[in-house]
């Protein structure tokens, strides 16, 4: 059970922590910017990310999500949905051509290969990954985020073991760059909307990809608590080396160089490994939302949306994130506001479909069972319960079973073990 809240949890890390959280630009223009107050917009961030990603992937498990239409026009009114759709698809894509500029910069930065090419390489990825099964993309979203995590966990421990600082001159450094923001705690907040701008998307597949709704909440909130973890540790390593990296277009990556060159290229395939898995995240989500469950139709899209994106990214990184990421910000402060209000409203719901779909899996296992019996009044409950769960009943007695099965096989293969 701890092991499916730790996979929802870090593939929600893989699609939030993107090209500019682990490269470092992000953080360097909304939070290091501020100096020393920056760290408070960081506990800022963290909190949103708890909150908001327990409250994203619960909704998307509770109405068993395929895209984010599935979710919003069930909890707002037509013409705010109809706003936040469009907001979502155009915000969608132009932070997926973000991610691949980032692409494309990251590996110029270290590997001199020309931005055009990285971008390239990162596009054709896209593609590739979205003929794999929901499951097989699931493992792929989350099996770099713990690399990225140790590796910016050791380069803070790198920067600030034996080491000391002038923090006064660091500050005065730091509040020299500009900022896109006013304030700081503004600053959190926006940031935080545009991480949900970016994620929210994949987030709901990823909440209606499971059955048990606890488990949704758990590692939405799980992932958030990560996220706010690698924000702190990537901004108090970006933080004391302001001096050397403000003008660098990936910052970490240069804190990486400065500790050993071999470290530094693993860092750049993890940083291309998270950017891809945004990059990819946003792309697929896109597709799903106007090819629904129609898989050729979704490659057809999907491809059309690599495409043109990967002419978009010619922009350059920097320049996008400082232009169009606040933008996308204030925009989805609206969203924030329109999932907490659903969320508040839908609540009780939420609980009474928690424990319609837990009591369904332990009477079904009764029937997968052979030390319990599985009764006629067992088959009637069953049935009861499937009738009243806010989804359809033929839908969510198929998705029972298929927990079960699986419930079942893991149980068979502990016991081999």
């Amino acid at each position: 059970m701890i092991r499916k809240y730790f996979k929802i949890a870090l593939a929600y890390v893989g699609v939030i922590v993107g090209a500019g959280l682990s490269s470092g630009q992000d953080l360097m223009q909304y939070f290091v910017s501020f100096g020393k107050q920056g760290v408070l917009g960081v506990i800022v961030l963290a909190a949103l990310n708890i909150i908001f990603g327990r409250i994203i992937v619960a909704l998307g498990c509770y109405y068993d999500s395929n895209s984010h239409q599935d979710v919003l026009e069930q909890v707002t009114h037509p013409i705010i949905n109809k706003i936040i759709d469009a907001t979502l698809i155009i915000s969608g894509f132009i932070i997926y051509f973000v991610m691949i500029a980032g692409a494309g910069a990251n590996l110029h930065q270290q590997f001199e290969i020309p931005s055009w090419l990285g971008a390239l390489i990162c596009s054709l990825l896209v593609v590739i990954v979205s003929f794999l099964n929901f499951d097989k993309i699931t493992s792929v979203l989350g099996i770099f985020t713990p690399i990225i995590i140790v590796m910016i966990i050791a380069i803070t421990a790198y920067t600030y073991i034996g080491h000391s600082f002038d923090w006064n001159n660091i500050s005065n450094i730091a509040q020299s760059m500009d900022s896109p923001m006013p304030n700081v705690v503004f600053s959190a907040v926006n940031y935080y909307s545009l991480c949900a701008v970016t994620g929210v998307s994949m987030a709901f597949v990823l909440g209606g990809s499971v059955v048990r709704i606890g488990i949704a909440e758990k590692g939405g909130a799980i992932g958030g608590a990560l996220i706010g973890l690698i924000v702190l540790f990537a901004y108090a390593s970006l933080y004391a080396n302001v001096e050397t990296i403000k003008d660098a277009e990936i910052p970490m990556l240069v804190i990486a160089e400065n500790i050993n060159p071999l470290f530094a290229h693993i860092y750049t395939f993890t940083i291309f490994a998270l950017i891809f898995n945004t990059a990819f995240s946003l792309c697929y989500a896109l597709a799903r939302r106007f090819a629904g469950d129609n898989s050729k139709k979704l490659h057809l899209i999907l491809i059309g949306v690599v495409t043109a994106g990967y002419v978009f990214s010619f922009a350059g990184f920097k320049k996008l994130v400082s232009v169009m990421y606040p933008v996308l910000g204030y925009i989805g402060i609206l969203l924030l506001i329109v999932l907490l209000s659903a969320w508040v409203r839908e609540k009780q719901n939420i609980y009474r479909e928690k424990l319609i779909r837990k009591k369904m899996i332990d009477v079904a296992a009764k029937k997968y069972d052979d030390e319990q019996e599985y009764t006629a009044r067992d088959k009637k409950l069953f049935k009861k319960l499937a009738e009243a769960s806010v989804l359809d009943a033929a839908d969510i007695k198929k998705e029972v079973k298929e927990v079960v099965l699986e419930q079942q096989k893991e149980e068979n293969n502990q016991e081999k073990k």
